[in-house]
């Protein structure tokens, strides 16, 4: 996810890693253990998990974004064999594992959302702030593309989209001036859709109401809450008995649905008391170790202020 930058190609930028230290004293209970950063991006979380290991100890790194996997790869070619950065999808992170011979892995690590270099690399389109194609895609080869969301989803849906994943209030109205603006011509650049958004919604508040609108065609762009969930899951499964997962959201549809997971896969035995061993199915998978999400201090926001919205959840996968 987006935070203070380090160096990238080509003069972009990939994010400083957000909450590092706390990530690693959450995540690494076995120094020698194989560990998945789920979400790589620059690999500076990565990294520091390498550091805090014991020369058996492994990374492996995933991102949708093959200049994500490019970069980390480089980055950290020092580690050799010990660390290992390919493409894939949080859904097939078990396929993505299984063609590096691993079946489970001592922690999983997701820091959520678009990255700095994504934002700040105006041909992405990710950003309203900078004229861009209307892309929005983390995976370049992904065949939805912002630019048919905005050019050929009906009016309704497209409202829909705005108040389901962007929490906007004003979701029909900027739906139906998308609309009106199209039959004129296609939008076509990031500007296009931001002027719109504007006259539709002008105001002093109109910086947020752009972020959430193109929030929501982010999410509907990668799919980010259906393979949130899919990860998750993944996650559980590869994870071994005493094995952490770590996730890092950054907006409240991210934050609900992990703590909506956690608590899911908490321990709700309904057995009676006295009865020894539990008969109801309903065990749980994981023990919560934030009880609330631990946020970054005065002192990293200030210095780092896209870390403002973080929110880390942790939990450990209990014995079978």
């Amino acid at each position: 996810m987006t935070g203070a930058t380090e160096n990238g190609e080509g003069g972009s930028s990939y994010h400083r890693p957000v909450l590092v230290e706390e990530v690693v004293g959450l995540l690494v209970v076995d120094p020698g253990g194989v560990y998945l950063d789920a979400t790589l991006g620059g690999g500076g979380h990565a990294e520091a998990i390498l550091r805090s290991l014991s020369p058996q100890g492994r990374v492996i790194g995933l991102d949708r974004d093959p200049e994500a996997v490019a970069h980390a790869a480089q980055r950290l070619s020092a580690f050799g064999e010990r660390f290992a950065a390919l493409q894939s999808r949080f859904s097939e992170m078990r396929e993505a594992l299984a063609t590096r011979g691993v079946d489970s892995v001592s922690g999983v690590l997701f820091d959520l959302g678009v990255s700095s270099h994504q934002l700040d690399t105006p041909s992405r389109g990710f950003s309203f702030d900078r004229t861009g194609p209307l892309d929005f895609r983390m995976d370049p080869q992904a065949a939805l593309t912002a630019a048919e969301v905005v050019n050929r989803w009906p009016e309704d849906k497209l409202a829909e989209l705005f108040w389901k994943f962007g929490e906007e209030r004003r979701s029909r109205k900027i739906a139906r001036a998308i609309v009106a603006a199209r039959r004129k011509r296609p939008l076509e650049t990031t500007t296009d859709l931001a002027d719109v958004v504007r006259a539709a919604s002008p105001g002093p508040h109109v910086a947020k109401t752009l972020a959430r609108v193109f929030q929501a065609i982010r999410i509907a762009v990668n799919e980010e809450l259906e393979e949130l969930e899919a990860g998750l899951e993944a996650a559980l499964e590869l994870l071994r008995p005493g094995g952490r997962l770590v996730v890092i959201a950054y907006h409240s549809l991210e934050d609900r649905l992990v703590k909506q997971f956690l608590r899911r896969e908490e321990p709700h035995c309904v057995c009676p008391p006295e009865q020894p061993v539990c008969t109801c199915g309903r065990p749980g998978r994981l023990r919560i170790l934030t009880k609330k999400p631990v946020v970054p201090d005065e002192q990293e926001v200030k210095q780092n202020p896209r870390a403002r919205s973080a929110r880390l959840r942790a939990a450990e996968k209990l014995s079978a």
